[in-house]
């Protein structure tokens, strides 16, 4: 009998039960009210006068009038640099105590981010919300004496003297709770080994050792995971040496388009659950069963606003145009797409985290993630986004009975025209012009601006079909592999010009 399950279980109920349940609007401003507080007398704080801002008789109005929009390369040249060099309380009272290396897809450059401790606290927070929200999940308690497996970065961090630095992966696992630390694998000693390859092979070799229960991680590392250890151990899927495998905690990426080659590797499907993690903070997770979609975290360092996705408010290059509409949470519409800001308790400021979201249910503040600001095609009006690529390549999946790794587009000038060109990752055979047909024709039915740009400058669409390893050697290449790596789903011209002689000369060689 689970005796210790079943006390965590109804623990976990049990908190569920009892936990606050204030109107997210209202927790908002609470947390709004606390962040001009405590950078009140920062550099960032004086300059802005928050004093003057915390005595107006609407803080949220007078707060997004005085401060600017910052993307990272504007908060990072007039800020964050002092906070790179040692400098306190620049943005954030004292110093951080680490720097997260950025994970995003949108600038290949890597980008520091101050982590302080107030924010490894507030992530804190919001893990132990979500695994209370598990009470919502249909579970048994022997679920909750398993182990929880988290494939992140290395916790071998860089020390230079005033921090720590690191992929904000590598960052949180470094402070997991003495108590928690039973239950996670791989382990401290595995989980500091730098290179991928050596830190999966290890993970193979001491996986039979291990009960698992739940799987954390991006989809193309956790698949590429389980596929070694099965290979590794010469079984035929994870559920034979993890039998008790039942939940995986998603994030980084919209899951969809990885389902049905994760689940080849399983007896049987698990309970996916998504979360919205960021290098900036730890935004939203699914709180319940209901629904893919998930519930901001708004009581807990992080404030948001909203920007409404359209031509007049974000310009061709994903950046906010001057004058741009922002909204609160109080104000937001259901089935808008937005472009988040943020302003945290590591210092970032009405920052612009890159990333589009519609809200799904306004009520329950539940969003689903629809994007990047710069991973949208609209060249030639196509307006076409992340979220529409993924329904059509899941259409794709099921229509053709393939199973697609990754993918990447870009849009290229063709003689007078312009073209969408593909490159699909999938190791099945399947004729290149039956797939442009059938990805055509989704796009078409789910997106009216990419339809009547089909009929106008956008001409064609090509798709070539490569190997998955390419994506993941091109990771390697330009950043590392394993982590918060990311394929990016858009690509612009010179990017997209590096990736086709790389893709060229890996083909050549094979």
């Amino acid at each position: 009998m689970a005796v210790l399950g079943n006390i965590i279980k109804t623990a976990i109920e049990l908190k569920d039960r009892l936990s606050a349940d204030d109107p997210a609007v209202l927790c908002q401003e609470r947390v709004l009210l606390d962040l001009l507080q405590k950078a009140k007398d920062t550099q960032f704080g004086r300059k802005y006068n928050f004093t003057t801002i915390l005595q107006a008789p609407d803080v949220a109005k007078a707060f997004s009038k005085a401060i600017p929009v910052h993307d990272h390369n504007k908060i990072y040249r007039e800020w964050w640099h002092k906070t790179v060099a040692g400098e306190a309380d620049v943005t954030w009272p004292g110093k951080p105590t680490y720097m997260a290396y950025s994970s995003g897809t949108t600038n290949l450059a890597r980008k520091k981010i101050p982590v302080t401790e107030d924010m490894l606290q507030a992530t804190r927070k919001t893990s132990l919300q979500q695994v209370t929200c598990l009470a919502n999940f249909d579970l048994p308690p022997e679920f909750f004496e398993k182990d929880i497996l988290m494939l992140c970065s290395s916790t071998n961090l860089i020390e230079n003297g005033i921090f720590k630095e690191g992929d904000i992966s590598g960052i949180n696992a470094s402070n997991i709770p003495f108590w928690f630390k039973t239950y996670c694998k791989p382990g401290d000693e595995i989980l500091r080994i730098d290179n991928w390859e050596e830190r999966i092979q290890r993970i193979a070799l001491e996986a039979p050792n291990w009960d698992v229960g739940s799987l954390s991680g991006i989809p193309s590392w956790i698949e590429l995971m389980l596929k070694k250890i099965i290979e590794y151990n010469g079984i035929r899927n994870i559920h034979e040496i993890w039998p008790n495998l039942e939940v995986y905690a998603t994030g980084g990426v919209a899951f969809g388009p990885y389902q049905k080659g994760l689940e080849k590797l399983l007896a049987r499907p698990l309970i996916y659950i998504d979360t919205y993690f960021a290098s900036e903070g730890f935004l939203a997770f699914q709180s319940r069963p209901e629904t893919h979609a998930m519930a901001l975290a708004t009581d807990n360092g992080i404030y948001f606003e909203f920007v409404p996705f359209n031509a007049a408010n974000v310009d061709e290059n994903g950046a906010i145009k001057p004058g741009a509409e922002v909204l609160p949470l109080a104000e937001i519409r259901q089935d808008e797409e937005y472009v988040v800001l943020i302003s945290t308790v590591s210092g970032a400021w009405r920052y612009l985290i890159g990333d589009t979201v519609k809200f799904v249910n306004r009520k329950k503040s539940e969003i689903i993630i629809t994007g990047r600001t710069k991973h949208f095609l609209n060249v030639v009006g196509s307006k076409l986004s992340v979220d529409n690529m993924n329904w059509a390549i899941q259409k794709l999946e099921d229509e053709l009975g393939m199973t697609i790794n990754e993918f990447t587009v870009s849009a290229i000038l063709t003689e007078n025209n312009y073209a969408h060109k593909w490159y699909i990752g999938s190791e099945d055979t399947v004729d290149e012009n039956k797939i442009v047909r059938l990805l055509d024709e989704s796009l078409k039915k789910i997106n009216h601006s990419y339809e009547n740009a089909r009929s106008r400058a956008l001409k064609h669409v090509i798709v070539k079909i490569i190997p998955p390893g390419l994506f993941y050697d091109w990771n390697a290449i330009k950043n590392k592999k394993g982590g918060q790596v990311k394929t990016p789903r858009v690509m612009k011209e010179d990017q997209f010009i590096e990736w086709e002689n790389f893709v060229a000369r890996e083909l050549s060689w094979q």
